[in-house]
């Protein structure tokens, strides 16, 4: 097997569990120095356990790799910098930051509140920030450096009842478009995966008919190990000319997705009224305006 990663130093956060242990457990097996970040809380973000870190951190250790464990919140500024600082004091330099963690708050729009809607873009939008700039420096300094982000489709294409999580995985799409285009001249990658796996964060999906039921066991096919096999490539030299991009990763599928661009356009001397604009542009771009859909329209196949 060839060591994707080998010599270098991995931060994955949110990693005691689910995606995030699978892929802090593959960079160690391929070579790479690991920080297990996770706070320990619940999946919709209450509490604080080390155990889950820890016991990530001997999986890794007992099969002869190496890692250590860092409990802060990816919420906190310090505490960005204090994980990253923690690469520093145990291995001397960071290359891979994996912004990982995440939780749920899940409630129909017209029915969120500002603190379900504040909590989950804390995690996912702020502590991707938090995490990414507080490694940052240290990637220029040494003009090398992977981030790998976490998204999904649930903002990608849409969910229901999803509004705060799906703002802030659109958020993190935007953030590392912005990553790559700031960085590039330093030879730093930023890459999105938008992930279909079976993990706590969808655990929670009701099995209260057959049709959910029958739902849940195709998710169940989707594991987690299988989203961690695209971090380590992206987090290695072999993707050294990616960045920018978002890939979904489904079951044995893995898809790049497409990005914002213009799909049609209309010019009128003189400028538009919008007596002009209901008369020609409505009709003109029907047909292609975008549909409301989930991701199991627009993913409308079993897993493959």
């Amino acid at each position: 097997m060839t060591r994707m990663v080998d010599g270098k130093v991995a931060l994955v956060t949110g990693a005691g569990r689910g995606i995030g242990r699978e892929i802090a457990i593959m960079m160690a097996k391929h070579g790479a120095r690991v920080v297990v970040n996770d706070v320990g809380a619940s999946v919709g973000g209450e509490g604080t356990d080390q155990s889950p870190g820890a016991e990530t951190v001997e999986a890794i250790r007992a099969a002869g790799g190496q890692a250590v464990l860092n409990t802060e919140s990816v919420t906190d500024r310090r505490g960005a910098e204090a994980m990253v600082q923690t690469a520093l004091d145990a291995y001397g330099r960071i290359d891979i930051v994996v912004n990982n963690a995440g939780i749920l708050r899940d409630r129909i729009f017209h029915r969120m509140t500002e603190d379900e809607w504040d909590a989950v873009i804390a995690v996912h939008l702020k502590g991707s920030f938090n995490v990414s700039r507080a490694a940052a420096n240290h990637f220029k300094e040494q003009e090398s450096g992977a981030f790998v982000h976490m998204t999904s489709t649930s903002g990608l294409i849409g969910n229901f009842g999803q509004a705060n999580y799906a703002a802030a995985k659109m958020g993190i799409a935007g953030l590392s478009r912005s990553i790559a285009l700031d960085m590039s001249r330093f030879g730093v990658r930023s890459n999105c995966i938008s992930p279909f796996a079976w993990s706590r964060m969808i655990g929670a999906i009701p099995t209260d008919t057959p049709e959910q039921a029958a739902r849940v066991e195709k998710l169940k096919q989707m594991t987690p190990d299988k989203i961690a096999a695209v971090a380590v490539w992206l987090a290695s030299e072999a993707a050294k000319d990616v960045t920018g991009q978002i890939f979904a990763v489904r079951n044995n599928e893995v898809f790049l997705m497409s990005q914002p661009r213009p799909l049609r356009g209309l010019h009128r001397a003189g400028g538009w009224t919008p007596e002009a604009l209901a008369e020609e542009v409505g009709p003109a771009f029907r047909s292609m305006l975008v549909p409301l859909e989930r991701s199991g329209d627009v993913f409308c196949w079993d897993p493959v």
